[in-house]
């Protein structure tokens, strides 16, 4: 009954907005809505003609599902972490409304300025809203600490918009991720907001207690030193249970592994995102992982002698893995390019958390880095697909 009410009451406005309407200026708004709302029923005029009924915008609509566990472990350890810090008692209901506090205004505010630069492209060339933005205003916030300011949140996601995605061209034609092209910016523009302890506490006292997180604990360890004896040591007790649960400072949306896991299952049997990337990441970072530990010596980098499950449950590994990995715009499209695309990633982050200790995190610059490489691997795959037929066709 609703579908019907909503379907007649968008054929009855439409005229309203189509060419010669007395809104047409406004049609790029109303076929935003409409499409997010229904499947299109527009047909191409020449083949091939393909249908399904998961288009971009449901395609991106699971991507936010998915993101639903990871959003709500984040909003209650925000508000958890902030108790802590000012020393208030801790109710799970006190946490929530305190995460939601925090952590509500930063979505609104990328949605709200990022939207207002996709309306703005969409007005100057005359074309549709892109889809593409549900994922990249709820991906962003995900990935700050959670006391960035807004006006910071603004920025950030202003220039990864517009430098990282609309200059190019649009959605289909960005070569780096945008959520990440932001977070970049943020991060060497306002170092910061994203080292030491207090940007991860969302503390409101200035005498608030502050605890630094695994990844900074871990690469400060001395030489000569364990560090998961160092985690384990530190006073909020860094083991394996704490980053599956996710409830210690970090970035609001990478700290639970249960809840990330959860929206990976979720991508994987929807068929939404490639398990090639996700598998080629993983395996990267465990040869790598894995080497280093065979070359470790006594006195040398402790970092080289860390586990392998320390590293991928640690800082934004998982969350860049299923989120951002899996960008099916900026990653490789071949299924070929896709194993070398993880794999690149997956090798580049750990180098970067072992060689480099001035930037233990690894896994933005991995993306970006993968991202760049990403057309290289897909054209080689498809000239050695057309060689390969090639002399086929020939024998």
């Amino acid at each position: 009954m609703i579908v019907k009410m909503m379907r007649k009451l968008f054929d009855t406005l439409r005229p309203y907005f189509e060419e010669g309407g007395r809104f047409h200026g406004l049609w790029f708004l109303f076929e935003g809505i409409e499409s997010f709302t229904f499947t299109t029923g527009k047909v191409t005029d020449d083949a091939p003609h393909i249908r399904d009924h998961l288009d971009i915008k449901r395609l991106m609509s699971m991507v936010i599902i998915a993101l639903i566990p990871a959003i709500l472990m984040g909003i209650y350890n925000t508000g958890l972490q902030g108790l802590i810090a000012d020393g208030i008692s801790v109710t799970f209901w006190g946490a929530v409304f305190r995460g939601l506090r925090v952590v509500l205004p930063i979505i609104i505010v990328s949605y709200a300025v990022g939207g207002f630069w996709e309306v703005l492209f969409a007005v100057i060339r005359k074309h549709e809203i892109n889809e593409g933005f549900l994922v990249t205003g709820m991906l962003f916030p995900l990935v700050l600490p959670p006391n960035t300011p807004l006006w910071q949140v603004a920025l950030g996601i202003s220039f990864g918009v517009v430098i990282g995605k609309e200059v190019f061209g649009g959605t289909g034609m960005n070569i780096f991720n945008p959520t990440l092209v932001g977070r970049a910016f943020l991060f060497f523009s306002y170092p910061s907001g994203f080292s030491g302890s207090a940007p991860y506490m969302a503390a409101r006292s200035v005498d608030a207690v502050t605890s630094a997180t695994p990844l900074a604990v871990a690469s400060a360890t001395p030489a000569g030193e364990s560090v998961t004896t160092s985690l384990m040591n530190f006073s909020l007790n860094y083991d394996l249970k704490t980053f599956l649960t996710g409830l210690y400072p970090g970035c609001i949306g990478e700290t639970s592994a249960i809840a990330i896991l959860l929206g990976a299952l979720f991508l994987l049997i929807t068929r939404t995102a490639s398990w090639r990337s996700m598998a080629g990441t993983v395996i990267g970072a465990f040869l790598t992982v894995s080497l280093f530990n065979i070359l470790a010596k006594p006195g040398s980098n402790p970092m080289m002698h860390l586990p392998f499950q320390y590293h991928i449950l640690m800082g934004g590994f998982l969350f860049g893995t299923v989120f951002m990995v899996t960008d099916p715009v900026s990653a490789a499209m071949t299924r070929t390019g896709k194993w070398f695309y993880g794999l690149l990633i997956g090798v580049m982050t750990i180098l970067i958390r072992v060689v480099n200790p001035a930037y233990p995190e690894g896994m933005m610059l991995a993306i970006l880095f993968g991202n760049l490489f990403a057309p290289l691997f897909d054209y080689y795959v498809v000239k050695t697909n057309m060689k390969r037929r090639l002399n086929r066709a020939q024998q």
